[in-house]
C-alpha cells in the first residue's frame, strides 16, 4: 500500500490514538505512516463488542433470574476468565465456580466479598447490586 493510500477513516480509537502502518513511498521503501483507522476494522471492533455485550446481558438476565450470583456477571463485564479471577483474588477456580450459585454467595463472608469487590474494582454494595459506574 502506498503512503497517501492509508486508510484515514473514523475508527474506533481514533479519538484516543493513531495506528502504525507500514506503507511504501513514492521511492517503493517501506516506511510508516499513521493512520485514524479503517472501517473494516471499526466493523470487525463493533461486531466484538456486540457479543461481548449479549454475553453481559445474558450474565445479568442470569443473576435477575437467580440462576447465578453476580460474580458471574462481573466477570462479564470485566472480561475475565476463572484463571484471571483466580489470579486476582487468590481462589481455587472450583472454589469460584462454587461462589458462582447464588446460595454459595449469599454465604460469602464479608473478607470474601471485599476480595470479589477488589478484583471487579467495585464496591461490595455494588457488587451485591449490579451496580456499573461506568459508561
Amino acid at each position: 500500500m502506498k503512503k497517501e493510500e492509508v486508510p484515514q477513516d473514523d475508527g474506533a480509537l481514533g479519538k484516543v490514538t493513531k495506528e502504525i502502518c507500514y506503507a511504501t513511498d513514492k521511492d517503493g521503501h517501506y516506511t510508516t505512516e499513521l493512520s485514524n483507522g479503517w472501517d473494516v476494522k471499526k466493523s470487525a471492533l463493533d461486531a466484538a463488542w456486540n457479543d461481548i455485550d449479549k454475553r453481559v446481558d445474558a450474565a445479568r438476565q442470569k443473576v435477575m433470574n437467580g440462576e447465578a450470583s453476580p460474580i458471574l456477571f462481573f466477570m462479564e463485564y470485566r472480561l475475565m476468565d476463572l484463571s484471571l479471577l483466580a489470579d486476582y483474588t487468590g481462589y481455587w477456580k472450583w472454589q469460584i465456580k462454587r461462589h458462582m450459585t447464588p446460595q454459595s454467595f449469599n454465604k460469602l463472608s464479608a473478607k470474601q466479598l471485599d476480595k470479589y469487590a477488589g478484583a471487579f474494582n467495585v464496591s461490595v454494595s455494588d457488587l451485591k447490586s449490579l451496580t456499573v459506574h461506568e459508561s
